[in-house]
């Protein structure tokens, strides 16, 4: 018999002898393995409740420390404390009425009082309030109404302050909101419109009612922008037509006429169209295409005009921006604005508490820098056991995933035994061996699961071999420098395995290890002669008959004939 075939049997017998001990290798890791999960789970669990109870925590006080924040930026322009109390109840009321962020109402506040030198007391809260009410009721966002109003403010001052800033804040707020629903306007167009025009009508002693009234007239049929650009060319342009007209615009102390006796006058002059000539000799005396371009429209609709500057001229409040407002709230914006208010209300009664605590605690960052850099020795072993607990921590889930990788390998083994058992009760005459093992190896092929079998069987068959010639392969392994160099790095690895409670590990090449299995591979339990004996007597005795041949647990019913071809067969 060839020494491939004793090979290959002797390697089936191996099973039921590598079981064994591997089993109790497979429950001490086990063990192992069990309590690393168990301490990691437990691990889990509390840093999953300290992470709860922070988020916990951080979602209580978060909406009062954005507040805090924001109240602090308008704090840095000087603001008085009597004037940030007013302003932070103001702003929690104006998001539990329209849904809207009370911390964004503070940060607009910011940016009013910037653009806005002199508010004081209560002023700031009532700008603050009339932009966010006038944003809602515009569909426009809070950073382009608090740039309007404070472009509004430079244009129109004197008013403002005859008047009154809180009032002729809610005047303006009032006429944008009324101008942008009768023109289908947005507050952003009317933001642009009045940015391009600027001062130049309010200096020419145009109201601001009949400014927004020509503004809006001329959105119909062209953006804000572009709206304020014609209006500023016709202001610019009037001086000089009147003379080339031959017509007068301006009233007994210089100031200018109103757009619509304007209008009306160039009405009496050309008539209700023009003509191409009359075209340009009006763009000769104003001087431009765009003065022209606004002359023609709003001629068109002197009444409607006319109507709409009385109208607007008649809003003395914000009541149609309110109105307009709150026609856009959504119940369920006010909903979660409502709760965020109180919690910044409880959060702005716990801050002053805790504030001072979390100083501390930045404080004591400080001091801890400085003992990091006085006592260095100590900082490095603090970090050299933080690495080291995080190492332990590391080898202890390496080991979860290894003992997974054995339960593989172990239930590989498992079903190599099991095939070689029902094969040899179920596989009657060596043509049945043969078709049995055929379509085995397609079957384990054509299945992923059959890879790692086969995978397991040849880990097998390489342990089995290693075991047989175990002697020379240790005498080549231990006489040499670099196998003895290995043996030390192994074993100051199982001294440190050992310190792990359950594991107790013997080190190689010492007094402690025992390994009769490896150092007398060939002495088991077969009769004498050793296996090739046992095959080779079931070749000769069976020329022309089948006969049981028993090798380990692995029972099979072997014809003699050929057998050593069909087992290398079976085995390829």
């Amino acid at each position: 018999m060839s020494a491939e075939l004793q090979r290959l049997m002797f390697s089936v017998s191996l099973l039921d002898q590598v079981t064994g001990p591997a089993g109790k290798i497979k429950k001490e890791m086990n063990s192992v393995a069990e309590s690393s999960k168990a301490a990691f789970a437990q691990i889990g669990i509390g840093a999953a409740g300290i992470a709860g109870a922070g988020l916990a925590m951080q979602s209580l006080l978060m909406p009062a420390i954005e507040m805090d924040r924001a109240l602090g930026e308008v704090r840095s322009l000087g603001v008085a404390e009597s004037a940030l109390n007013d302003l932070s109840e103001t702003a929690l009321a104006f998001s539990v009425q329209y849904g809207k962020s009370a911390a964004e109402f503070v940060s607009a506040s910011y940016d009013i009082q910037s653009a806005i030198a002199g508010l004081s007391g209560q002023e700031l809260s009532r700008f603050t309030q009339a932009g966010g009410v006038l944003a809602a009721a515009t569909k426009s966002n809070t950073a382009t109404i608090t740039n309007y109003m404070g472009t509004m403010y430079g244009v129109f001052k004197n008013t403002a302050d005859q008047m009154g800033k809180s009032q002729w804040v809610e005047v303006l707020a009032g006429q944008t909101a009324t101008a942008v629903q009768m023109f289908k306007t947005t507050g952003d167009n009317m933001s642009a419109a009045f940015t391009s025009i600027g001062a130049n009508a309010t200096a020419a002693g145009i109201s601001m009612n009949e400014q927004m009234a020509v503004l809006g007239t001329l959105q119909a049929t062209m953006s804000g922008s572009e709206a304020g650009t014609k209006y500023k060319a016709f202001l610019a342009g009037v001086g000089n037509a009147q003379k080339q007209l031959g017509l007068t615009f301006t009233d007994s102390n210089g100031q200018m006429l109103g757009m619509v006796e304007i209008l009306n006058q160039l009405k009496g002059k050309f008539g209700e169209t023009m003509d191409v000539a009359e075209s340009d000799a009006l763009k000769k005396a104003f001087g431009s295409d765009e003065a022209v371009s606004l002359v023609k429209q709003l001629m068109a609709d002197t009444n409607g005009l006319a109507s709409s500057i009385d109208a607007l001229g008649k809003v003395k409040g914000m009541g149609k921006a309110e109105e307009m407002a709150a026609a856009m709230v959504d119940p369920w914006e006010r909903l979660g604005e409502g709760i965020k208010a109180v919690k910044i209300a409880f959060g702005q009664a716990l801050l002053p508490v805790i504030n001072p605590i979390v100083d501390a605690m930045a404080d004591g960052s400080n001091a801890l820098i400085a003992w990091t850099k006085e006592f260095p020795n100590i900082t490095r072993w603090i970090g050299i056991a933080t690495a080291a607990i995080l190492g332990i921590s590391a080898a202890l889930a390496a080991l979860t995933v290894i003992v997974g990788i054995s339960k593989l390998v172990w239930s590989g083994l498992l079903i190599v035994k099991a095939v070689g058992v029902a094969f040899g009760a179920l596989v009657p005459s060596l043509a049945s061996i043969k078709a049995a093992f055929l379509a085995l190896n397609l079957v384990m092929y054509a299945n992923p699961i059959g890879l790692i079998v086969a995978g397991v069987a040849a880990l097998v068959l390489a342990i089995g071999a290693a075991i047989y010639w175990w002697d020379d392969l240790k005498k080549a392994f231990m006489d040499s420098s670099w196998g003895q160099y290995i043996i030390g790095m192994i074993n100051k690895l199982i001294g440190v395995l050992n310190l792990v409670p359950g594991i107790d590990i013997g080190t190689i090449g010492g007094a402690d290890i025992s390994t009769p299995n490896l150092d007398a591979p060939k002495q088991t339990n077969l009769p004498a002669g050793g296996i090739n004996k046992q095959i080779s007597n079931a070749v000769s005795n069976n020329s022309n008959s089948s006969k049981s041949v028993t090798i380990g647990q692995i029972v099979t019913n072997q014809p003699a004939a050929s057998i050593e071809q069909e087992m290398l067969m079976a085995g390829a």
